[in-house]
């Protein structure tokens, strides 16, 4: 289980905290796919504000490393300019869409699993869960995006789509069990909002998909999510609700309200005296 006290300095700053005290920033990146002018800002705002290491994630992200708590707002707001925002790397939120370059690009490749899984990193960031949840597309079964340890995965098949669930990369290591199959990206995402409405709705706080499924049974995710049709568009519907108010980048509204960032203003240490050190 997560350290408590760090969970709250987290979700509170919009940052993780590192050993030393010092935090890490990671800006989301669309299906791991990246800009040169988000490139360009990640690396400028690392030399300007002398982050020690900038760092690939395995979730296809850039990690920048030891920042500072008190240049936390002015990294934010740098990267904003560029249009990063937050990856949410710190919530219990969706965290990464891990894609494989596709049909586009690749020979193996039997449907666009970039597009797609960009489609859905668009359409559910920004939305709390009980724990964090991640995705990850693959364009054929040869699964170069590990799909098949996420907590919604997706494999393309020549027919179209196999949608896997309950995935855990972590200590203990859970593979997906097949929910469906499906022929349309529209259901593909008809199936992931309902599947991450069922899991916010019924899950415990700090229950992964993993252990959530276990303990109610892939039979009773199939009920209301695959064969009850009518209830999964009803879950579908309350999610996309919901995201209409949930879609904040909490780096711009601190980043650009003075207020709210007093939070990472050093305070002053004063001596037995009253006066400030210098």
């Amino acid at each position: 289980m997560d350290d408590p006290q760090s969970r709250f300095v987290n979700e509170r700053v919009h940052a993780n905290i590192q050993k030393d005290g010092s935090f890490s920033v990671v800006p989301r990146v669309w299906g791991g796919v990246v800009k040169p002018v988000e490139l360009r800002a990640i690396a400028d705002a690392a030399e300007k504000y002398r982050v020690p290491m900038v760092k690939f994630t395995g979730g296809q992200r850039l990690d920048l490393l030891g920042v500072r708590k008190e240049d936390l707002p002015r990294v934010w707001g740098d990267l904003n300019k560029a249009g990063l925002i937050s990856g949410y790397a710190y919530g219990k939120a969706l965290r990464t869409v891990k894609t494989c370059v596709g049909m586009e690009w690749c020979r193996f490749g039997v449907q666009d699993s970039t597009s797609l899984g960009i489609k859905l990193e668009k359409l559910t960031w920004g939305s709390w869960m009980p724990h964090k949840f991640k995705m990850a597309v693959s364009g054929c079964p040869r699964n170069c995006a590990e799909a098949t340890i996420k907590d919604f995965g997706v494999v393309a098949v020549e027919s179209g789509w196999e949608l896997r669930v309950g995935g855990n990369g972590g200590v203990k290591i859970r593979p997906t069990d097949l929910l469906c199959k499906v022929k349309t990206d529209q259901e593909v995402i008809e199936y992931c909002c309902a599947f991450i409405q069922l899991y916010r709705e019924e899950a415990y706080y700090l229950e992964r998909t993993s252990t959530w499924i276990e303990r109610v049974g892939l039979a009773y995710v199939k009920r209301w999510t695959v064969e009850d049709s009518e209830n999964r568009r009803e879950l579908a519907r309350r999610f996309l609700e919901s995201q209409r108010f949930a879609q904040k980048d909490p780096w711009a509204e601190c980043a650009g309200d003075p207020e709210k960032s007093r939070e990472f203003v050093p305070i002053k240490q004063l001596n037995r005296a009253g006066y400030s050190h210098v």
